[in-house]
């Protein structure tokens, strides 16, 4: 574990916040410190690390969360990776990149997921859709 984060995570521990970190490195600190907080049972921890992270994830960023988010079963984290994809846009950049690659090659299941909750909000529009022209 890199000092920094060690620090980090002791600062919280006795302080119950955060250090102050710039804008920038929040993100990546943010991963580190999910990995830290599940390794040491630090619930709430590791709770505010999902939320900082679901709050920044884009299309460079994904593949990686979502990784994270299913190596250390941060089941939120996993849902907010799933909405930012359900847009064909957002997905098929994703899907160009060399991390959403490296996905499918170490975490096939959670590409199986994915395709499986897409499919299922594609069949559930069209069936709302046929049932609005029936009326």
């Amino acid at each position: 574990m890199e000092e920094e984060v060690f620090e980090a995570m002791l600062t919280f521990i006795y302080t119950d916040s955060l250090p102050k970190m710039k804008r920038r490195d929040e993100a990546a600190m943010a991963q580190h410190l999910l990995v830290a907080a599940d390794r040491y049972n630090l619930e709430r921890l590791k709770l505010i690390c999902e939320d900082n992270l679901s709050k920044n994830i884009d299309t460079g960023s994904i593949a990686n969360i979502l990784l994270l988010a299913e190596k250390h079963s941060c089941h939120a984290l996993k849902e907010a990776c799933f909405e930012f994809l359900r847009t064909s846009r957002s997905l098929n950049a994703v899907m160009e990149t060399d991390e959403f690659e490296y996905l499918i090659d170490t975490c096939p299941g959670v590409i199986k997921e994915l395709m499986s909750k897409l499919i299922s909000l594609e069949l559930e529009l069209y069936w709302r859709r046929k049932n609005r022209k029936k009326k």
